[in-house]
């Protein structure tokens, strides 16, 4: 067993040099502190480690205090003894509080400070970089605060889902959370680009997240992000349009899909969760084609710019009211009248059926424009005659204020659902081409 090293007490009183006797605390001369440690020689040979006399620290330690029965002794705080540096000297200006232990190192503080005038250079660099201020949705002329309000109105400023609009080149899209939602389960993708020959191509993409799935809002952004870059890759590349948006339709499903890749331990506490889920529908105009493709009830449609030849429906709802209609079972009217008409048949997700994607092309014989929208719109304008009646005449001119102008038409209707609209003028234009 390991034993500590004896201390022996010093022969002499270190401030008269009276003897002293074994088991004095105080000098009985002066009456010096005998605990006290004694300041270190300036010069520090190597010690031996338990040599005579000395702690094994090189330190000549006082002996301990004799034990008192039943009460222990007093430890010793970091106060009682004074601090030294490597070279035996006091450490300059740490005042103690001796009652608490506390340090006070710092001086006391002035009553006022004096503060130093702002550097022209910062403040110039600052205004460089601040953003713009935000101006209110809805009076137009009011800044917005920092906790999303109109300092001038006081209208509550939309999320920045909630509003979303986008314009590409000719082709531009609205989307809206709507009036009733808590939400926007909706999502768009826009592009332009061009096929190996040089003509242009433009696209729209318009997802619907289910509402009564899992996390709809993240299946829509997800579908129509993967195949809006699909249809960027794939077109440039020579792939027949049609054929482009089939395989964009099959990327987007898989993008769904991913979402409903979740651990088992989600499961288990989540059980009651269904897979993320959308519908899909897109449009692809050239110079020559226009091609169509969806699953869903989310709808695309044509409308004439002189309106000579009357609009049309260019999808087919996969929903229970068309299947309904197709069936014979009930007219259309009593079809979409029924509270299970947008009951939906096809949709992306992992849960879905099977995926069928619907494509079409067609070969317009005028100028006119595609209005690829979610059941947000075609609520307040079902027929194609009642699209036609509510797209402006200048909408192939000016698609983002045409879309701008449906989003109203349906939030003045009700807004029930979230509003989704993009517009595609055909033939497509030149590179550059876009609202006025």
């Amino acid at each position: 067993m390991s034993q500590m090293p004896q201390q022996a007490a010093p022969a002499k009183c270190p401030s008269c040099a009276e003897p002293l006797e074994s088991g004095d605390l105080f000098c009985g001369a002066c009456g010096y502190d005998l605990s006290a440690v004694p300041a270190a020689p300036p010069d520090h040979p190597t010690l031996t480690m338990g040599g005579s006399g000395v702690g094994p620290s090189g330190v000549d330690w006082p002996p301990p205090e004799p034990e008192s029965s039943g009460t222990p002794a007093a430890p010793h705080l970091p106060t009682d003894l004074p601090g030294t540096d490597s070279g035996g000297r006091p450490l300059p200006g740490s005042p103690v509080s001796p009652a608490s232990g506390v340090r006070f190192d710092r001086p006391p503080e002035p009553d006022d400070y004096p503060l130093q005038a702002p550097d022209p250079r910062v403040a110039a660099s600052a205004a460089e970089t601040a953003e713009p201020a935000k101006v209110c949705v809805a009076c137009r002329a009011g800044r917005v605060d920092d906790d999303g309000y109109c300092e001038n109105c006081g209208h509550a400023q939309p999320r920045e889902r909630d509003h979303m609009e986008q314009e590409s080149g000719p082709v531009a899209a609205v989307s809206d959370r709507g009036l009733r939602h808590h939400r926007n389960e909706d999502a768009f993708t826009v592009g332009h680009t061009a096929l190996p020959d040089g003509t242009p191509a433009v696209l729209a993409v318009v997802c619907d997240g289910v509402s009564s799935a899992t996390r709809p809002d993240e299946a829509s952004m997800a579908a129509s992000r993967a195949a809006g870059e699909a249809l960027l890759a794939a077109l440039p590349q020579g792939t027949h349009p049609q054929a482009a948006l089939h395989e964009a339709i099959v990327a987007a499903s898989q993008a769904v899909n991913a979402l409903a890749e979740e651990p088992p331990s989600a499961r288990e506490h989540t059980p009651h969760q269904n897979a993320p889920a959308c519908t899909i529908v897109g449009s692809i105009v050239t110079s020559g084609l226009l091609v169509v493709g969806w699953v869903g009830d989310s709808r695309a449609y044509w409308v004439p710019v002189d309106r000579a030849a009357p609009a049309v429906r260019l999808t087919e709802d996969d929903s229970w009211a068309a299947q309904m209609v197709a069936a014979g079972l009930m007219s259309e009217a009593e079809a979409y009248a029924d509270e299970r008409a947008h009951a939906i048949t096809g949709w992306l997700g992992a849960d879905a059926y099977e995926l069928e994607p619907h494509t079409a092309s067609f070969k317009p014989d005028r100028p006119g424009v595609v209005v690829v929208c979610t059941d947000g719109l075609w609520n307040y304008a079902e027929s194609a005659e009642e699209m036609s009646e509510v797209v402006p005449a200048d909408a192939a001119l000016r698609p983002l204020h045409a879309a701008r102008v449906l989003v109203g038409h349906a939030l003045d209707g009700g807004g029930h659902d979230n509003v989704t609209v993009a517009l595609l003028p055909f033939p497509a234009p030149p590179q550059g081409a876009g609202s006025a």
